[in-house]
């Protein structure tokens, strides 16, 4: 995933899979289902902690990795 678009459109997908509203995901992650709503659209601005809630809350793991195999310490 490289937008936070496309990040947005997968919880969307999941959220949906899962049977619940942006209402439900938001009292389950702790957070308001505007800020659900504007993750969803893929909001560039979203902090990263609460997207990590809602993520956690949906059961999406996510695992980050260096695209630069040069073999650096990636400083």
């Amino acid at each position: 995933m490289k937008t936070s678009q496309e990040i947005g459109a997968l919880i969307r997908r999941v959220r949906k899979s899962q049977g619940l509203n942006q209402s439900d995901l938001a009292m389950i992650a702790n957070t308001a289902q505007r800020f659900i709503s504007e993750l969803e659209r893929g909001k560039p601005t979203c902090q990263l902690g609460k997207m990590l809630d809602v993520l956690a809350a949906l059961g999406i793991r996510m695992e980050l990795h260096r695209s630069d195999a040069s073999g650096g310490d990636g400083a």
